[in-house]
């Protein structure tokens, strides 16, 4: 659990500290106030991951040369810097991490926003990312090995970029890849494997409609990565791309038979997305033999009252739930008693 959070020039932020109890935590705040970018810090300071920027020097406040995050969670104390001349530096209780493998086993988070429903109606690549953020949690290997498959990829492409003539130094990457590649999809398959029932139990208990839920990993050259990629080399040479791997694979999702992204409505795809981002934090918990952090952002506002109360009662009452919202009222409607914040003039303040 998160037991303290001090920011410094991240987002609005210029200075602001958050002591959250253990149980549930209500963060109320109108819009543009600087909630989102709370959850966004713990995010960034637990997991070196944003999960609204696609690069973590967007969340550096404007006119700042670099931001601090600084937080204790479970007697452990975490520091990350991120500075646009000097680049990222970690520490750990104290001591300067030239790798982030051991500052990364610290925390760990399931991160919920309206944007979520994303992960059914939209592309791939929001699908892989939600793969790569779970296997990052669940697997020992696996962000050593997404880190080795991105190099080898970027190579790739660099050189298909530059034409035929690089041909045998393109053969020099094709092992790496393959080799991290095969590692990438094995855990994923796996991820999805047990994802499938978890996904299936949190949709019938937040819809008690019995919709049929299917997930599966799709490979996008079929399970031999090998043989796909020497049997590519001619659209490779037509796009000057790699046009198979996992970087091209895809989560399948199914409602009841058919595809969730063209035959579930919103409602549906909606509590398909809910039921994912609980699976994933279910996973977590099994494999690492604790509970994540819930980061809750603004998303009861888009459900229903009847959905409203099935998330929240879904959230195990043994973790750290931190949620934001513009208003509180609708919590009359649970029996949770939480602890209430506000945020003003970019401070974090006791209700």
């Amino acid at each position: 659990m998160l037991s303290s959070l001090i920011l410094h020039d991240f987002r609005c932020f210029e200075r602001a500290e958050f002591i959250p109890s253990p149980g549930l935590n209500l963060i109320s705040a109108p819009n543009a106030s600087g909630k989102s970018s709370l959850l966004e810090a713990i995010c960034v300071l637990l997991r070196l991951q944003s999960p609204r920027a696609g690069a973590l020097a967007e969340t550096i406040k404007h006119g700042a040369a670099g931001f601090t995050l600084r937080g204790k969670t479970d007697g452990r104390e975490l520091k990350c810097h991120l500075s646009r001349e000097e680049g990222r530096q970690l520490l750990l209780d104290d001591v300067p991490q030239r790798k982030s493998d051991e500052y990364l086993r610290v925390g760990l988070v399931a991160f919920f926003s309206n944007e979520d429903i994303e992960l059914v109606r939209g592309t791939s690549s929001k699908r892989r990312r939600f793969l790569d953020f779970l296997g990052s949690q669940c697997d020992v290997g696996y962000l050593k090995n997404l880190r080795a498959y991105e190099r080898a990829l970027r190579s790739r492409n660099f050189l298909l970029k530059e034409g035929p003539h690089r041909g045998k130094e393109l053969s020099a990457y094709d092992g790496p890849l393959i080799t991290a590649g095969d590692y990438l999809a094995k855990v994923r398959a796996q991820l999805c494997e047990e994802l499938a029932p978890a996904v299936a139990k949190h949709v019938g208990a937040i819809s008690t409609r019995g919709e049929a839920t299917t997930l599966r990993y799709e490979r996008s050259g079929g399970p031999d990565f090998a043989a796909a990629l020497a049997g590519s080399a001619g659209e490779e040479r037509r796009l000057r791309q790699t046009v198979v791997g996992p970087h091209r694979d895809d989560m399948a999702l199914e409602l009841d038979g058919a595809a969730a992204v063209s035959f579930a409505s919103e409602g549906q795809q909606r509590t398909f997305s809910l039921a994912l981002r609980l699976a994933q934090a279910d996973l977590i918990r099994t494999s690492r033999g604790a509970p994540p952090i819930y980061l809750l952002d603004d998303i009861f506002g888009e459900l229903d009252p009847h959905r409203r109360r099935r998330l929240l009662s879904a959230l195990p009452a043994d973790s750290q739930r931190i949620l934001t919202t513009t208003t509180w009222q609708w919590l009359d409607e649970t029996a949770a008693e939480p602890q209430h914040w506000r945020i003003e003039d970019s401070r974090v303040v006791s209700a």
